[in-house]
């Protein structure tokens, strides 16, 4: 299995912060991995240097064996890149359908949704995506009545519409009910798994962490300070000091 994205030897600070203190990182293509740390960790620069929203100061990166190290966020996801967000970027006054329209257009360098809106194919792909994520008996709702929940599957649908090779997701079950992250994430899984997509996911509920990545990684201080198996990388000692706030028995 070759690797999709490397990341090698990343260094960003801001004034005497070290947000990535050489950081090297790589993950091989269709892995799941969960990106886990307090607040102030690490990860979300990462993520934000992976999408071309912010530039290292040293090292580079690599995505499907191209530097992609000085592109912006644009030309970033023309190749393959694609991220959703903690709070889910929508258009509220818009319905389901017409969001998963206009990212289309966006996707396609266009400056308007209504060509799209035109093909009967870009329809039919756009209610084929809200189908994966069981959002089709919606498609004519407005954003505005959706939940929550809702509001954040639409946005993972959106983010497929360019047909990413990686896909970054920020927190995608933060501000879910209990009773509900887990179905959501049966559904996520589901849907992404369909393509074999490379995820990258960054998430701060470990039971969600441990039930669907394929591989941790924990950040502390801008540093990588484990990387490996759900299991074992929870159960690493700095992880549990630095990251989960918890101790093994017998520890204090």
């Amino acid at each position: 299995m070759s690797d999709l994205l490397v990341a090698a030897g990343l260094v960003k600070s801001f004034g005497a912060v070290s947000a990535a203190d050489n950081v090297s990182i790589s993950i091989p293509r269709g892995e799941r991995v969960s990106l886990i740390g307090s607040n102030g960790a690490g990860k979300t620069t990462f993520v934000n240097m992976v999408t071309g929203y912010m530039k290292p100061d040293r090292g580079t990166i690599r995505f499907d064996d191209r530097d992609i190290t000085a592109l912006g966020p644009r030309a970033v996801t023309k190749l393959g890149v694609a991220r959703s967000f903690q709070i889910p970027q929508l258009a509220k006054e818009l319905t389901v359908l017409e969001n998963m329209l206009v990212a289309a257009a966006a996707g396609e360098g266009r400056l308007s949704p209504i060509a799209p809106a035109r093909s009967a194919e870009r329809r039919d792909k756009a209610h084929a995506l809200l189908a994966r994520f069981r959002l089709q008996d919606l498609a004519e709702r407005r954003v505005a009545e959706l939940a929550g929940g809702v509001r954040k599957l639409l946005d993972i649908a959106m983010a497929l519409t360019g047909r990413p090779k990686l896909l970054l997701l920020d927190e995608p079950t933060s501000g879910v009910a209990a009773q509900e992250k887990f179905p959501m994430m049966d559904t996520i899984v589901e849907a992404l798994d369909r393509d074999a997509l490379t995820v990258l996911f960054v998430e701060h509920d470990m039971e969600i962490v441990e039930r669907y990545a394929q591989r941790v990684i924990a950040f502390y201080s801008g540093r990588v300070i484990a990387d490996g198996p759900p299991r074992e990388t929870i159960d690493d000692e700095q992880v549990r000091k630095y990251v989960t706030g918890t101790q093994k028995a017998g520890h204090r």
